[in-house]
């Protein structure tokens, strides 16, 4: 016997027209979006929204529609990545855990725009920060692991949680060699911690960086600063971490002290170490696993916050780089 369908009609009214150009886009171009992926017939006209479907169909674009509003009501701009990520979990059956992600705010940076996890891997990554004293952060590029690494010490530091920021990275010659490189020891390995001056500084605004930098309650240095101390009751983010040997990494993971927390942030695909020395990252991966109060989290393409393309080229990349091992692997056969 048929399953019985059942219509349903929706009609919806967005707070003002700022807000429905903000979730359907200049120009349409997310309205194009949901008609693209909801089978139901949806109009627009200036503040009002009417669609005719599906009751589950209908049902989604509702909840989409709540979602989105609640983002742009709390000052964040709605972004493709937001609606197309949200279509898919939607379409996967999980609108509360998509509402939950939407909830979960975690700092408001100098300009006033909140940060929150905008992916169900980001958000494990936060919960797995919250919960434990060493938190390992491995993903491609653009899944927010440094970014939201900063939030949370941003945070928590507001929250007087922890009394200091500690950022450190591997200053690995990538491509450059550091002795040609113009200026001061100082001048020389900043090009390698600019992207934690961004995060912060996006975050605090730069005379509050500066400041903090002065009174030493951020301390941003190279890794090999970190030898010979014990670190307490601040919370330290080791970067760029697939660079540093596995004597490096034992080195910064025993520099753990009382009431402090530790982020290790690293791509296992982008080692720039030469090739006879292995990665202190895939080491750690190994020997911290199944270790009370160490969590490891893996975030994927899936994860990429950044333009749709660059999560698109990442898997290229790891297709055509598998595809090379196999080769590999045929030939010494």
């Amino acid at each position: 016997m048929a399953q019985e369908v059942f219509f349903l009609d929706l009609h919806w009214t967005f707070s003002n027209m700022q807000e429905a150009v903000a979730i359907l886009g200049r120009q349409d171009e997310f309205l194009r979006l949901f008609r693209e992926r909801f089978a139901c017939r949806i109009l627009s006209r200036g503040e009002e929204l009417n669609a005719h479907g599906e009751e589950a169909e209908v049902s989604r674009l509702e909840q989409l529609l709540q979602v989105l509003g609640q983002l742009y009501r709390e000052g964040n701009p709605v972004t493709e990545h937001d609606i197309q990520y949200s279509l898919r979990m939607l379409e996967a059956g999980s609108g509360e855990a998509l509402r939950q992600m939407f909830a979960d705010k975690v700092a408001v940076t100098a300009r006033g725009r909140q940060v929150r996890p905008k992916t169900i891997g980001q958000r494990i990554y936060l919960e797995a920060i919250r919960h434990h004293e060493i938190t390992f952060g491995i993903g491609p590029a653009g899944t927010g692991k440094t970014y939201l690494a900063v939030a949370m010490a941003v945070h928590l530091l507001k929250q007087k949680v922890v009394e200091r920021i500690i950022l450190t990275r591997p200053a690995v010659e990538a491509g450059e060699k550091l002795g040609f490189l113009p200026g001061d020891l100082q001048d020389k390995v900043d090009p390698y911690l600019r992207p934690l001056y961004d995060a912060l500084y996006d975050l605090l605004g730069v005379e509050t960086v500066q400041r903090y930098l002065v009174k030493q309650t951020i301390e941003i240095a190279p890794l090999a600063y970190m030898r010979g101390r014990t670190l307490e009751d601040a919370f330290i983010i080791l970067d760029e971490a697939q660079n540093t040997t596995p004597q490096q990494m034992k080195m910064f993971l025993t520099r753990l002290g009382f009431g402090s927390k530790m982020v290790v942030t690293g791509d296992i695909t982008q080692v720039d170490l030469p090739r006879s020395i292995a990665s202190g990252l895939r080491q750690a991966k190994k020997v911290v696993e199944g270790l009370q109060g160490v969590a490891v989290v893996e975030l994927n393409e899936g994860d990429v916050v950044r333009h749709e393309l660059v999560g698109r080229l990442i898997k290229a990349y790891e297709v055509f780089e598998e595809q090379g091992r196999q080769e590999e692997r045929g030939i010494s056969e």
